[in-house]
């Protein structure tokens, strides 16, 4: 376990347990889920890659072959092969880490990320490396946020979902709560509100996927692409020497 720090903010991350954010504490607010009995869906904040969210039935075709992906949320493959990993850790300091893993799937690959924890926030930075072979790719985080008192959560449009809870390639208006849905087209910051503070959530990324029906827990995730965009569309192809790169970076507020 890594200890980061940074003005009244405590941050620990875990290479031994996907890569993740673990404990995030600002002024005292726990911002973070920090549960691990819970499973390693469950808690913190981990990276999604080589693919996020869903590969429905854990099938996909990529240049003309077919793929099999090991089922880990039946009978889907979800969230990638990274958070359940052991990352190498190439460096850290006392308010930042920078963290690697070979990618453990048919096309090889290596994934890299980059915290940092400042006063007033945390950045994050993913990038997941083609090698030999050319690769499809999604990625993404996924942090299980503490549940706020009230959040804004406004999109434009999501994707539909299906009776297998898989995403189709349908665009349509968001329905009402609760939600394990992807959406796209932020029409505000996202915003978490803890007593006293709070919580922007924003990235590059142009999809998001928002899960709510947890009663203390709300994880909101920014995404590469869209869940089983391996077989729906919006996945990268990288061919060796390409990279895919995102940012994600939570900054906190004191309110009145």
């Amino acid at each position: 376990m890594i200890e980061l720090a940074a003005g009244d903010a405590r941050l620990t991350v875990h290479p031994e347990d996907g890569g993740r954010l673990g404990r995030l504490v600002v002024a005292g607010t726990s911002l973070l889920q920090h549960h691990p009995s819970r499973g390693q869906m469950g808690w913190g904040s981990f990276p999604m890659t080589p693919w996020a969210g869903r590969v429905r039935d854990g099938r996909f075709r990529f240049d003309g072959a077919n793929y099999r992906l090991p089922i880990n949320l039946p009978p889907h493959a979800i969230h990638g092969t990274t958070f359940i990993a052991e990352w190498e850790v190439l460096d850290a300091g006392r308010d930042h880490c920078e963290l690697q893993v070979a990618l453990d799937w048919p096309f090889g690959g290596k994934a890299h990320q980059h915290i940092h924890l400042h006063e007033r926030g945390l950045n994050c930075l993913l990038t997941v490396y083609a090698n030999a072979l050319p690769m499809p790719a999604v990625i993404g985080w996924h942090p299980c946020f503490v549940k706020p008192i009230s959040a804004d959560l406004e999109f434009t449009q999501m994707y539909r979902r299906d009776l297998d809870h898989m995403a189709v390639p349908v665009l349509i208006d968001p329905v009402p709560h609760p939600w394990d849905d992807c959406f796209t087209g932020p029409l505000a910051p996202l915003r978490l509100h803890y007593p006293g503070m709070t919580l922007t959530v924003s990235s590059d990324c142009d999809h998001w996927v928002v899960f709510d029906e947890l009663a203390d827990a709300l994880c909101v995730e920014p995404q590469s692409g869209p869940p089983d965009a391996f077989n729906i569309g919006g996945a990268a192809r990288l061919e060796p020497g390409d990279l895919l790169q995102r940012r994600m970076s939570f900054q906190w507020a004191a309110e009145p």
